[in-house]
């Protein structure tokens, strides 16, 4: 919603809320995504809510802030399963990448983050939305390989371990491989929208959709299973202690 909102009022438009439902309502005004538009703000006594944040990736005194929004908001809850350390950072350096790739090629105003945590449903689902108007996958891909990709083969490129569009010093790369693998193992989920590729994956299933209508920008709803006891580390860190 934070990006439709950035879409119309760069075309001028005036922005208001009304006529929400009691739920949708208390659920915005905890989340703070309302309350620029003269909402108060509900206490979030539960902790459930993944604050509403929109950051200038144009800004690089920003880069702290999407770096510690990843780690406070999503990796430091008190249920996010286990993991070592140095996964943490790799995994906050791999969203981070999707914040890179909008400040290198310039063309997004704002990276929108929120989400939603619901510890009543059987896998307590950890719900994150990341979202900008920047280069998307299939651009960025095709420009890698110099030829035309769909979105839908950029997407699952990107997918595929080991691989990013970054290069040497170069900032910006898209690879979700990690975050992939980590979702995979914790029976999560992951969903990508970019261009005019869908791409999921959920309980071992990849499904793959072109949209009648594309997105400029990409959209990746990330869903974390916290009802999960395994603990998580890097497949070298179990090489070291070997």
């Amino acid at each position: 919603m934070g990006t439709i909102v950035e879409i119309l009022e760069t075309r001028g438009k005036e922005i208001k809320f009304i006529n929400f439902t009691n739920k949708v309502e208390t659920i915005l005004r905890k989340n703070e995504f309302l309350l620029p538009y003269d909402y108060g703000k509900i206490d979030d006594r539960y902790t459930t809510s993944i604050t509403y944040q929109k950051f200038n990736p144009m800004n690089e005194d920003e880069d702290d802030m999407f770096e510690n929004y990843i780690k406070e908001q999503l990796l430091s809850k008190s249920d996010f399963p286990s993991h070592s350390k140095l996964l943490g950072k790799h995994i906050t350096l791999r969203i981070f990448e999707l914040y890179e790739n909008a400040r290198t090629h310039g063309s997004c105003r704002y990276i929108h983050a929120c989400g939603q945590y619901f510890p009543r449903k059987p896998e307590k689902p950890l719900n994150v939305t990341i979202v900008d108007t920047g280069k998307n996958f299939q651009e960025n891909v095709s420009d890698f390989f110099k030829k035309d990709i769909s979105a839908i083969e950029a997407i699952e490129w990107a997918m595929q371990d080991g691989n990013t569009t970054k290069t040497g010093d170069i900032s910006g790369g898209l690879g979700l491989d990690l975050i992939f693998q980590f979702i995979k193992h914790n029976k999560g989920k992951i969903q990508i929208i970019s261009a005019d590729g869908f791409w999921e994956w959920h309980r071992g299933t990849a499904t793959k959709k072109n949209l009648n209508n594309p997105f400029n920008g990409t959209i990746a709803n990330l869903r974390f299973n916290l009802n999960d006891t395994s603990h998580y580390s890097l497949k070298s860190e179990m090489e070291n202690d070997d």
